[in-house]
């Protein structure tokens, strides 16, 4: 591998308000399920127009919806980019990483923001906490958007159909203590993945850059890498088999997959295969050109799509 930008390899431990980017959108924090997290909002701030809750995957952070962010609010929605538990500016507790305990979260959070009901749009972990709202947190969940992430259960069951060798790889090391957070706060493996995972050209070394900065404030590389080891415990564990049945019924809102066609995460077409577990409103959408991280690669298309099919929802405002 190449050598990544200067300054990012072994760069120094990074304060999490370094993160807050100036922008058209509004920082705060909001307490939920026992956790401060972190919240860029944008848009109405009345209570009244309906809530799109942005939940980004490895390796990112709320960075990660900033176009949607500013396409959402110019539409009229109120969109809220978390840092998801462990990421970000947001608390990093020593547990809770796995994905019932997300999904949560993002009903915590929902509901700090002052709303009743919230859309889900959801990349990698997050769309993980999407696909699960449903079932374990219907009162919460309006709709769902997954990007790029097919039903956890294809992954769970039949993962050699799902994850590229590359994904595979990915999972599969990071199950080791200790080495691979330090590979994640050097930033080799945040450049590894980035440009794996995303089509060709597209994560140069300024991207690569503000990825790794996210992951190095202290105790963020530990946190990122506990999704992971909790997906291959719960093949095992008594947890996992209850995850793994309350999402056997399809969800019973509208849900919206996309994925691009360059994805080198997930093999192109499996998020498709994903339609047994949505119900009668379900649409999906295929971006050509784009890899892994349609919010970042594609943020145009993105954010066309998304508000495509919002504007078919009929969302009622929060009665606030």
């Amino acid at each position: 591998m190449r050598d990544l930008p200067r300054g990012l390899r072994a760069g120094p431990p990074v304060d999490a308000a370094d993160l807050l980017d100036p922008g058209p959108w509004r920082h705060r924090y909001v307490t939920a399920n026992g956790c401060r997290f972190h919240v860029a909002e944008s848009g109405p701030d009345d209570g009244a127009a309906p809530l799109v809750l942005l939940l980004h995957g490895f390796p990112q952070s709320w960075r990660a919806w900033k176009h949607q962010l500013v396409a959402l609010a110019a539409a009229g929605y109120r969109a809220a980019a978390m840092d998801l538990r462990g990421s970000g500016a947001s608390d990093k507790p020593p547990r809770g990483y796995d994905t019932a305990t997300l999904t949560a979260d993002a009903a915590g959070v929902v509901k700090a923001l002052g709303a009743q009901r919230a859309v889900l749009v959801g990349s990698g972990w997050g769309a993980w906490a999407a696909w699960a709202s449903p079932a374990l947190q219907p009162a919460t969940t309006a709709a769902i958007a997954s990007l790029g992430e097919p039903h956890p259960l294809l992954a769970l069951r039949q993962p050699w159909r799902v994850l590229t060798p590359s994904a595979a790889k990915h999972v599969a090391r990071v199950q080791v203590p200790a080495f691979p957070e330090w590979a994640v706060r050097d930033g080799s493996m945040v450049e590894e993945v980035l440009r794996a995972w995303g089509a060709p050209g597209w994560a140069d070394d300024a991207v690569v850059a503000e990825h790794a900065q996210a992951l190095r404030v202290p105790f963020a590389a530990h946190a990122a890498l506990e999704c992971y080891r909790w997906m291959a415990r719960s093949r095992v564990r008594a947890d996992g088999h209850a995850f793994a049945r309350s999402l056997s019924r399809p969800a019973a809102v509208p849900v919206l997959t996309a994925q691009g066609t360059l994805d080198g995460a997930v093999v192109p077409g499996s998020c498709r295969r994903s339609v047994r577990w949505a119900g009668a409103a379900y649409r999906w959408a295929e971006v050509p050109g784009a890899g892994h991280f349609l919010g970042e690669e594609a943020p145009e298309v993105t954010s066309e799509l998304l508000l495509d099919w919002l504007g078919t929802l009929h969302l009622a405002t929060d009665p606030h």
